[in-house]
Formats: structure tokens, sequence, C-alpha cells
């Protein structure tokens, strides 16, 4: 079964990482997907989830905290 291609329609290279902002991935990686190996398109999408990982600010990465987790009321005080 072919790898399919993480690209979204979203093709816009970033100046600063050098990544597509759609499917971050280098302008080599998307200029050689379609010659590549299973293997190879298989690489490259860990990376692009190493990428992703990366790429998350750590309030993004931690879980949410429901909001009666202190027995409030979502925040609303109770008077």
């Amino acid at each position: 079964m072919s790898v399919k291609s993480p690209c979204i329609d979203v093709c816009r290279m970033d100046a600063n990482s050098g990544l597509c902002e759609g499917c971050l991935r280098t302008l080599d990686e998307i200029a050689g997907w379609a010659a590549a190996t299973d293997e190879a398109k298989r690489l490259v999408l860990a990376a692009i989830a190493q990428r992703r990982t990366a790429s998350l600010s750590p309030l993004q990465k931690s879980p949410l905290t429901p909001p009666f987790a202190k027995g409030g009321q979502g925040g609303i005080s109770q008077q």
C-alpha cells in the first residue's frame, strides 16, 4: 500500500523555518515525494511528527485541566 502524502493544500513556505506551513515538509521533501520509496516517505512522516511536537507551545503539550478541578463551578463564584 502506498504512503499517503501529508499535503493539506496549504502550500506556503515559512521563511524562518524553511518548512511548508501546511504539511511541515522541506522543499526537498516535497519535491522528492513522488519518487521516494515508501520507507523514505515513512521517515519523512516521522520527521513531520517530531516537528509538529516540537512546535507546540508548553500549554498545548500539557493536558487540559477541567474547569471544575478545584471544586468550583468553572470559575463562577458561589455566594
